[in-house]
């Protein structure tokens, strides 16, 4: 990294919101910093080192000792620096900032994903398995109503900037959509990400959309793949009969939590809860 790119410790100091005296000591003990040196010997860090620096604060704010903190941080980036990353430490990095409300340390975890992993690894690694394992904490009580809003609220707000301009291009056509009273969209969020990974172009509708209403987009935009989703199988059931109308006229997948459940016949795709093998598998029937 460029020396132009780089700050003196009181800069780390500013942005981490830790002292410095107690990252030269971070520093000295654990090896959490990795500064260079200017050509007048000065100590210089990296934006990598708040990174670090976030989610040791994170690990010591869940519990862990400083040693595990820092090996946590530190083995976050050794994954990352081997071009494969330590999915699971940045996962448990993003879930304790998240849970303990720091935006500021969400959005620095997820940046490092976004920089050390491929879209797929982030999406089918990190962020789908972190949200199921949110989501049934909070129906054991392990977690607050509050705690879950908050962490979809920063994770929705991060894919939907990871979507934009994705109807841009010349790819396949694909139209998105949660099926009516379905306000859950993370999963169909991260399964167009992963389509547009595969080359398609998305126009997205989302939560709560009539029937009625894909099926008008569809005639206008003719995609090559309608899909509609809903995390709770009674919202797509309820509808069934309107979406078997819609798959006579335009290819449909219905795709969530418990939609393997229900009868859909020959004319609709079913697809699985993982947003990369159901992209892999619509990209497949397109390609043959």
């Amino acid at each position: 990294m460029s020396l132009e790119n780089r700050f003196r410790i009181g800069e780390l100091s500013r942005r981490s919101g830790v002292s410095p005296d107690l990252l030269r000591a971070w520093e000295r003990r654990y090896g959490l910093l990795e500064p260079s040196r200017s050509a007048g010997g000065l100590r210089l860090y990296s934006e990598e080192d708040v990174v670090r620096v976030r989610a040791m604060q994170s690990q010591l704010e869940a519990g862990l000792a400083a040693a595990e903190a820092a090996a946590v941080a530190v083995s976050a980036r050794a994954g990352a620096a081997e071009g494969v990353g330590d999915a699971p430490a940045l996962r448990r990095a993003l879930d304790t900032a998240l849970l303990g409300y720091d935006e500021a340390g969400a959005h620095a975890v997820f940046d490092t994903l976004m920089a050390r992993l491929s879209l797929d690894a982030v999406l089918g690694d990190v962020v789908v398995p972190l949200l199921h394992d949110i989501g049934e904490r909070w129906e054991r009580g392990e977690i607050t109503i509050a705690q879950e809003h908050f962490a979809s609220t920063v994770l929705r707000g991060r894919l939907l900037g990871l979507a934009r301009g994705w109807g841009v291009g010349f790819g396949p056509l694909a139209l998105l959509a949660c099926a009516p009273g379905e306000q859950h969209d993370l999963g169909l969020l991260a399964f167009g990400l992963a389509l547009r990974g595969r080359g398609w172009r998305i126009v997205y509708l989302g939560p709560d959309t009539p029937v009625a209403s894909v099926a008008e987009a569809a005639h206008t935009s003719r995609p090559r793949r309608v899909v509609v989703s809903a995390v709770d199988p009674g919202a797509l059931e309820s509808h069934r009969g309107e979406l078997l109308d819609l798959a006579r006229e335009h290819p449909l997948a219905v795709g969530g939590a418990g939609v393997q459940e229900l009868d859909w016949g020959a004319d609709v795709l079913v697809l699985g809860d993982g947003p990369i093998e159901a992209a892999d598998l619509v990209t497949s029937l397109v390609r043959a």
